[in-house]
């Protein structure tokens, strides 16, 4: 304190008085373009009354409920203590998720979460908790979560804990506003369009012309397609049914599923099963989605997508629309597109590539080329949120023709899409989407591009790009690993098998062999999971028994977290 008593900025807050005296400076909330002297006092390190109030206390919030805060009548400084201590939670969270001494993740089985752990109950009840319950019940959801924007997690495609977009998150649920309107969401609504622009022409159509908007995830974004492409081709399906078109039938790439050992494997795709759901939740039946053969990476082989368009033709079906993947789910590949595209174009049918894993390619100058003839699709999925990054959801559908989506989906709500209105009407995007409820996740986006620029994704494709490479070039020849299949991935999917000393002298192609390295990777992921020290996916695919698949997103990694990752498998699974 100075010489009056008033409360000074500590060296260590130095950092926080810059920075807060920068949005002083450069705010312009208030009404002469600078803040209010209130809104100084809350943002900057002023030696007043008022600051001093709102600074992080001992506040007892044993005997304080939710009906203390606002809008409760004097319940200003109660709220500004309980988010203050809520911002304590997160911010030792997001330390401690940045911390590789600290665990990925705590594991309790299913049983054990829902009996109650340490004053952690799930069961909700008829009367209140207090704040300080309700402040344990956030530190729990943590702790007893796993830290997915930890370097060391790997298991999943979205990984990472990008700071700038949990702020942007954090004022979205702030804004809590919808999507649907112009009115009620004017910022975001403009941010939206001109975002999913730019995103179009990455893929290179003109001008960046087209459609598109943002949805709950690649799921719904592939639906879109599948939709729009019916549209397309059959409008009168809107208002008659299925009825109204001949048997229509999709194309995707393989399903795989074989009989081995004497049971069967769980079922996979090489494209995302989304668009076998796809055909069952429109209408078309899974029976009409045809699966296309592929070859040792997972590629579609354009030959057997011609052949089989051929074979529903003399059937007397109609072949409406193609998918092609760029980037599939475990081994990252990427589908052969403008061959893909010649068929299409000489079928006349819809082509769309899935580029929910792959996406974030377009961004990088070394690596685009992999989606070459992507200009040539109808339409396009990308999700954000998986290899560049932005927090969970963030997925779009990028259309090639403009109003098409309006189109399909539009019906005119009286309540919310009045035509009188004082402004452009164009900027009512609601009625594009099949939903009526749409959640903002344009803005962390849009704040990530901000503050990253293309150049800054582009730096984080190509490191995560790099890191698979190195974890490919170190195992690809070392005593105990074999690769699923042979070459340079072409994502950050690296998938292989571990193989323990045991197991080193049997005969790979026997019966005993093949039961066993079944059981590995499964047993180390338990181990893992127990220890909490890291965490990597594995699964089989067809005949090939389970194997490791290892992908990386998340910016925060390092080759160390890499060598860590191959220590770690070979000191768990060494005994087994």
């Amino acid at each position: 304190m100075d010489a009056a008593g008033n409360r000074a900025c500590s060296p260590s807050r130095a950092p926080l008085c810059n920075t807060l005296g920068f949005l002083q400076k450069n705010n312009s909330l208030g009404e002469e373009g600078s803040l209010s002297e209130r809104q100084k006092n809350l943002y900057s390190c002023d030696n007043s009354d008022r600051d001093a109030r709102f600074r992080r206390t001992e506040t007892d919030f044993s005997n304080m409920f939710a009906r203390d805060l606002l809008p409760a009548k004097n319940g200003e400084e109660a709220t500004m203590q309980f988010l203050l201590e809520l911002v304590g939670i997160l911010t030792n969270y997001v330390r401690k998720t940045f911390d590789r001494s600290t665990k990925v993740l705590d594991f309790h089985h299913p049983h054990q979460l829902l009996e109650g752990m340490e004053g952690f109950n799930l069961e909700l009840s008829d009367q209140p908790e207090s704040l300080e319950q309700i402040l344990v019940d956030c530190r729990d959801t943590l702790k007893y979560g796993v830290r997915t924007g930890h370097p060391r997690f790997f298991n999943q495609l979205s990984t990472g804990l990008d700071i700038i977009g949990l702020a942007g998150e954090w004022l979205t649920s702030t804004a809590n506003t919808n999507m649907f309107t112009y009115e009620i969401a004017p910022v975001f609504v403009l941010m939206e369009q001109l975002t999913l622009k730019k995103m179009r022409e990455m893929i290179g159509w003109p001008s960046g012309e087209g459609d598109g908007i943002f949805s709950p995830g690649g799921a719904i974004s592939n639906m879109y397609s599948v939709m729009i492409a019916r549209y397309k081709y059959f409008p009168e399906v809107k208002t008659k049914g299925m009825s109204a078109a001949p048997r229509l039938v999709l194309f995707t790439s393989e399903h795989v599923c074989h009989l081995f050992m004497f049971r069967y494997f769980p079922v996979f795709l090489q494209s995302h099963y989304s668009i076998k759901k796809a055909g069952a939740a429109l209408g078309f039946g899974s029976e009409n989605v045809v699966l296309l053969s592929t070859d040792e990476r997972g590629r579609v082989i354009p030959a057997d997508l011609e052949a089989k368009i051929l074979d529903v033709k003399q059937k007397g079906y109609h072949p409406l629309f193609v998918n092609a993947t760029a980037g599939s789910t475990v081994y990252g590949a990427f589908d052969p597109i403008n061959e893909i595209a010649d068929i299409c174009e000489k079928y006349d049918m819809w082509l769309h590539v899935d580029g929910a894993w792959g996406g974030g390619l377009l961004m990088s100058r070394k690596h685009r080329h992999k989606f070459s003839g992507v200009e040539r699709a109808n339409s396009v999925t990308w999700n954000p949120h998986k290899m560049m990054g932005v927090p969970l959801q963030c997925s779009a559908i990028l259309v090639r023709e403009k109003g098409i989506l309006a189109g399909c989906n539009s019906m005119c709500a009286g309540y919310l899409f009045q035509p009188d209105k004082q402004y452009d009407v164009s900027y009512d995007t609601g009625d594009k989407a099949i939903q009526c409820g749409r959640h903002v996740d344009i803005f962390k986006f849009w704040l990530m591009w901000k503050a990253k620029g293309t150049i800054g994704f582009e730096q984080h494709i190509d490191k995560c790009l790099d890191l698979s490479q190195y974890l490919y070039d170190k195992i690809r020849n070392r005593q105990g690993y074999e690769m699923v299949f042979q070459g340079v991935p072409q994502h950050t999917n690296v998938c292989f098998w571990y193989i323990p000393p045991s197991l080193r002298g049997l005969e790979h192609n026997s019966e005993e062999y093949r039961e066993k390295l079944h059981k590995v990777a499964p047993k180390i992921k338990a181990m893992m999971m127990e220890s909490g020290t890291t965490m990597v996916g594995y699964q089989p695919q067809g005949q090939k028994v389970n194997f490791f698949r290892m992908v990386v997103s998340n910016p925060a990694a390092l080759q160390s977290d890499i060598d860590f990752l191959i220590d770690e498998i070979e000191r768990l699974g060494h005994d087994l």
